[in-house]
């Protein structure tokens, strides 16, 4: 089957660039990474989302060399967990990652959640800066942070975060954030970007995918590249993969994008970054 067209990419503060709609490895058995993966980049996905805590890091790298797709045409991202906040733990915690994934820099490294109760993460951050300095990551950034997380590091360091990767969904569209993230030149990305499957069946999300000639999930993930968010899907199905990617040739109008505004409820499918870790 012939591959999709190439996601368009999302100019980050460092220079780089980012495919907008990439593949969530998320709860994907290590085992069953490497099938997923290559069946992906065979697709046309060159973006790989990952990260310490999904165990998954070697499947992700064995994908990546059975697709044989050139490694300057990917970007690869992947997390530092809670349990390795602080300078020293930090760059150990990378450098097990990336002899995990078996390469040698990944395109983005993310603090995976602030951890505010361990009071670290500009301290971790520092890290972070550290391993993008040698090269290493190509770009860094951070996942979950809030306005008054991202005030902190702000002020504290010298580099700001390209990406800021959070919880975000027709539920939960974080308009507040993402303003905060555009203003201070910072990309959003969106993890659990169909809330986990739980906002499918959506009478309003049934109506516009008949409108479109589209699924209900493909009207989500339109309505987030739409919004200018990085997206990171997952699946391990093959046909969802390719469906998930087949995005870019139709659009949303006016009062499609209305209708779903209309389904905000500040609903959550993970935990508020304050009370995580």
């Amino acid at each position: 089957m012939p591959p999709l067209p190439l996601s368009p990419v999302v100019a980050l503060n460092d220079g780089r660039t980012i495919p907008q709609l990439g593949l969530g490895v998320y709860k994907v058995a290590d085992d069953r990474t490497a099938d997923t993966v290559r069946v992906a980049l065979e697709a046309g996905y060159r973006h790989v989302d990952t990260a310490a805590l999904y165990r998954n890091e070697a499947g992700v790298g064995e994908g990546i060399r059975q697709a044989g797709i050139p490694r300057d045409e990917l970007f690869i991202t992947t997390k530092v967990w809670n349990d390795r906040h602080g300078y020293d733990e930090t760059l150990r915690a990378f450098d097990e990652s990336l002899g995990l994934l078996d390469l040698d820099r990944v395109d983005l490294y993310l603090i995976h959640w602030p951890a505010p109760k361990q009071d670290r993460y500009v301290e971790t951050w520092r890290a972070l800066e550290r391993i993008a300095a040698d090269g290493r990551a190509t770009s860094i950034g951070v996942s979950n942070f809030e306005p008054h997380h991202l005030d902190r590091l702000l002020a504290e360091s010298g580099v700001t975060p390209a990406v800021n990767q959070v919880e975000l969904h027709p539920w939960l569209p974080q308009t507040e954030l993402r303003a905060y993230d555009a203003a201070h030149g910072i990309v959003t990305e969106a993890w659990s970007p169909l809330a986990r499957g739980q906002i499918l069946g959506n009478l309003v999300l049934d109506e516009l995918a008949a409108k479109h000639g589209r699924t209900p999930a493909q009207v989500v993930l339109r309505w987030h590249l739409e919004l200018g968010n990085v997206v990171i899907p997952k699946s391990v199905t093959p046909e969802r993969i390719r469906e998930n990617l087949d995005v870019f040739g139709f659009s949303l109008d006016a009062d499609d994008l209305a209708a779903i505004a209309g389904l905000e409820s500040g609903e959550r499918t993970g935990l508020h970054p304050d009370a995580h870790g």
